[in-house]
């Protein structure tokens, strides 16, 4: 991957840096309405924490309100700590967190692409990156679900129309556990001298060596400069980050109204996804039980075959089709114990209404048994 397609990011921040008008993160450790910085005891009197409560909660072993935002004095040595754990994890320059997955995916699509660029988005995307897209001063282009035909199609007549090209998809998507198809999107990139974005939402933590995400277990991360991740799933807290290269970053530090002018993600919050990422790396048996587990269900529910890596996603659905059948098969399940949600449009398209199954690792045999016989009871 060659940091040249991001010269024009590194131009403007050069300008910012001119003007005096670069910013950039800086880590406090916080002590109630004081903090600590470079050595020295700073009193705090930049903080939203109007009434005082956010320090009360402080007093704690687990921090609640972070006070602020990243930029004014919201970013503490927690955030600092899981950035780092992060672009280590990703194997990328640098990382930052947003205070949700949603907003780390809508802000990198509104900041990143620009006026005079061209977007490529997976019709089957989060709505996070479509609401991004549609922000962005970039023209945005929607191609079938997966079709790299229709999407190679599309370069080649226009490309040159363009300064830079995005092309963003989800890694896994969530409604159907479907992989995108990586290696061909890098290749497609590749060829057009494209910028690949990928939300691995719901793949970080579950796919991979080392639980990063679908880009690891398919060997592209060297060929997708910017992952998108979230907390709140898989790693069990709460936020989102981005992960790329250190321009990107800074870039988004600098640019990205989700980042700049929401109140930072929680202390608490970055405690426990350091925690939870730790624990990513020291029981690896809890990616391989709920990779079993999602085996099993596909097995014993008699579904359609799909790929050994697709196979390993937690996210199951099982087709309906009508509205009114999905929502009475999902009650049918709760009176017997078993909450499965019924998804029904606008999420899906219409007549694809179905049951999401997500298995945990936390699941016993006996649960994932029950559901299956109670599955097999009411369809």
């Amino acid at each position: 991957m060659s940091l040249s397609k991001f010269d024009h990011l590194a131009k403007s921040l050069d300008e910012l840096g001119r003007l005096g008008r670069d910013r950039r993160l800086v880590t406090r450790i916080p002590n109630g309405l004081q903090f600590r910085q470079d050595g020295h005891t700073i009193v705090n009197f930049g903080s939203n924490d109007y009434l005082g409560l956010a320090q009360r909660q402080q007093q704690r072993s687990a921090y609640v309100g972070s006070g602020a935002s990243a930029l004014v004095c919201g970013w503490t040595d927690h955030h600092e700590r899981l950035a780092d754990t992060i672009a280590r994890l990703e194997s990328t320059e640098a990382a930052v967190v947003f205070p949700s997955g949603f907003a780390a995916c809508s802000g990198t699509m509104a900041t990143l692409p620009q006026a005079g660029d061209l977007i490529l988005s997976d019709e089957l995307n989060h709505a996070s990156i479509i609401d991004g897209c549609r922000l962005s001063r970039a023209d945005c282009i929607v191609y079938p679900h997966r079709d790299t035909n229709t999407l190679q199609n599309i370069l080649s007549t226009q490309r040159s129309k363009y300064v830079h090209v995005w092309m963003v998809t989800d890694s896994v998507f969530s409604m159907d556990g479907h992989i995108a198809p990586l290696h061909d999107l890098c290749d497609i990139a590749e060829q057009f001298d494209a910028n690949v974005v990928v939300d691995e939402a719901h793949a970080t933590g579950v796919l991979g060596e080392h639980g990063s995400g679908a880009c690891e277990a398919l060997d592209v991360k060297s060929r997708v400069p910017v992952r998108i991740g979230t907390l709140s799933k898989a790693i069990g807290s709460q936020g989102g980050f981005v992960a790329g290269p250190r321009v990107v970053i800074d870039y988004l530090i600098n640019r990205c109204r989700t980042l700049i002018f929401s109140t930072s993600l929680s202390p608490a919050a970055t405690i426990a996804a350091i925690e939870s990422f730790e624990r990513l790396q020291s029981e690896p048996e809890l990616r391989n039980r709920v990779t079993a587990l999602a085996k099993e269900v596909r097995l014993q529910l008699s579904l359609p075959p799909v790929s050994e890596l697709e196979a390993a996603i937690p996210i199951i659905p099982l087709m309906v089709g009508a509205e009114r059948k999905a929502t009475e098969l999902s009650g049918a399940l709760l009176k017997l114990g078993y909450y499965v949600p019924a998804i029904r449009p606008p999420t899906v398209p219409d007549g694809t209404s179905r049951l999401r199954i997500s298995v945990s690792a936390g699941h016993s045999d006996e649960m994932v048994d029950g559901l299956i016989e109670a599955i097999n009871q009411v369809r």
